[in-house]
């Protein structure tokens, strides 16, 4: 596999390259290549184990949504991909894309989103039934997502509702149904992706504007900082309530304190001009997924004590 063959944001060059040859561009359509995807489409579900106090009980199931989140959201990639290999083609950092390139035949690359998605009916049956339903949900939104982008300048709020329903899920699962902490978990979580995917929307910028193709890095224009900085205020108030639901008490709110302080880091060191740099500060929100992971945590096991 040779560097022109790789996306400029491919973290395991070394993962790819010990794969058959045969499998290599099967692994990068699905994105394997990258895990910060499958991270972020993680964490909230298991936020929603964590805080309604299942995280210990049913360890199990975070474990089943880690697997979820990486075929699934392989298998969100490669519908993405499908839909979107002519736009790819014009932009230089995806125009490398096995489906944009002509590495993988659009037949292949539907065999293995089937495969993909066969993978993931494993991890459903392993929900009860609300929680099988609330899943099954999000498919006409996973569905609607490739084509947001082209019809409005915020198609990372579609993707924030996309990658944010896991919380729903795991929520469902432990308290039985779905109820004010959950959804207010859930609705932070959104404005949490909308946060980050428009500093990762900044290395497009160029690129989006000359084929015709919306962003709400676009949108904000120069006053990204800003923006970015209300969407993860908006996400931190909306946390501080579903963990004050779940338990009244000061010190539970003072749990999100430190991915307060790391919110403040990416917005105050981002550079709108530096894609490396914004690349970089978009990644570190796995680690921020974890520190809100460790507050729904403590909040929600105390709760159940």
């Amino acid at each position: 596999m040779t560097e022109a063959q790789l996306t400029p944001d491919t973290e395991h060059r070394g993962f790819v390259g010990i794969l058959p040859a045969a499998a290599r561009p099967f692994a990068l359509l699905a994105r394997f290549d990258r895990p910060i995807g499958w991270w972020l489409l993680f964490w909230p579900g298991a936020w929603g184990v964590a805080l309604a106090g299942g995280a210990v009980r049913r360890w199990d199931l975070i474990l089943w949504l880690l697997l979820g989140s990486v075929v699934m959201r392989g298998a969100g990639c490669v519908y993405n991909d499908i839909v979107d290999r002519d736009l790819d083609r014009q932009v230089a950092r995806t125009r490398s894309r096995p489906l944009a390139s002509g590495a993988v035949s659009l037949r292949a690359a539907w065999l293995w989103l089937i495969a993909l998605c066969l993978i993931g009916l494993v991890v459903w049956l392993q929900l009860g039934l609300y929680a099988k339903i609330v899943a099954l949900l999000s498919l006409a939104l996973v569905a609607g997502y490739p084509f947001m982008k082209r019809i409005t300048w915020w198609p990372q709020a579609w993707l924030g509702m996309v990658f944010s329903w896991a919380c729903l899920v795991g929520w469902s699962e432990i308290a039985g149904r779905l109820t004010a902490p959950g959804l207010l978990l859930y609705a932070g979580a959104i404005c949490w992706v909308i946060g980050y995917d428009t500093i990762y929307a900044l290395q497009d910028r160029e690129d989006d504007a000359l084929i015709g193709v919306r962003s709400s890095a676009l949108r904000m224009g120069k006053r990204v900082r800003f923006g970015v900085s209300l969407f993860y205020i908006a996400a931190l108030l909306l946390w501080s309530v579903a963990l004050w639901l779940v338990r009244p008490d000061p010190l539970a709110i003072a749990t999100l304190l430190p991915v307060a302080m790391h919110f403040a880091w990416q917005v105050g060191t981002l550079s709108p001009d530096d894609g490396a740099g914004a690349l970089a500060r978009f990644r570190s929100n796995r680690f921020a997924g974890l520190l809100v992971f460790c507050a729904c945590f403590v909040v929600g096991t105390v709760a159940t004590l």
